[in-house]
């Protein structure tokens, strides 16, 4: 299987790194194929502009949306984007590694969506949900947090973490076509040693039975009528 890991995290050395570098040995060590995004050690650029586009098709006005349709077309995306595009098409699993930030993914992560996730190459044109332009791949959410677990319960002060943080990450992933799956969190491993070695335990356990993780269940579009409004049956 081809795993590509998605990682946000400024410094090599944090939990973050530890959790990548063990995803990328276990899963070789399993025999996958892995290619990693280090968007901190990239630079990557998380301001979407018209600098992205090599022949914009308005030099005057900016219509971002148009202007990735047109670069789809004719393969004319900056070098960044393709080669995200690349490993993406190349990819049958996605993991997004990264630290729980103001209640947020990283401004760099969130610029990654903003520029990778490409009219014309991801959705438009009839591709969406069950037809989107990743169908077929699965992903997870693999995170750290700053605050214990029962602040992030239902009757925390934060609310459910999976409905109020991760909800929306994962509907963007579902819209593309992507299967996402149950996420991995690591609770405040900041705090203890022990804590970090346990969650390092845990996550090589996860890795090891990558296909068997439940998938987050979502309505298809077929269950929704011509309002988009979810059908009395499934309610």
């Amino acid at each position: 299987m081809n795993v590509l890991i998605i990682y946000a995290h400024p410094e090599p050395k944090s939990f973050n790194g530890a959790l990548k570098n063990l995803a990328v040995s276990e899963l070789t060590s399993l025999g996958h194929q892995v290619k990693v995004s280090d968007l901190y050690a990239m630079n990557f650029k998380a301001v979407a502009d018209s600098d992205d586009f090599l022949m914009p098709q308005n030099k005057d006005f900016l219509k971002y949306a148009i202007e990735q349709q047109n670069a789809v077309k004719t393969n004319s995306f900056t070098k960044d984007i393709q080669e995200e595009h690349e490993k993406l098409l190349w990819s049958d699993f996605i993991i997004f590694q990264f630290p729980l930030w103001w209640f947020s993914i990283p401004a760099i992560l969130k610029g990654w969506f903003d520029r990778v996730y490409a009219s014309g190459f991801i959705y438009g044109n009839g591709m969406q949900y069950d037809t989107g332009g990743l169908k077929g791949r699965k992903s997870m959410l693999s995170l750290t947090t700053g605050y214990p677990k029962h602040v992030y319960d239902p009757y925390g002060i934060e609310g459910d973490i999976h409905e109020n943080i991760l909800s929306p990450i994962n509907r963007s992933l579902y819209f593309a076509g992507v299967e996402p799956v149950e996420p991995f969190i690591a609770w405040t491993p900041s705090h203890d040693e022990a804590d970090r070695e346990r969650y390092l335990e845990e996550y090589k356990g996860r890795l090891q039975q990558l296909l068997e993780i439940p998938s987050i269940p979502y309505h298809p579009p077929s269950h929704y009528d011509e309002n988009s409004q979810l059908k009395m049956e499934y309610r």
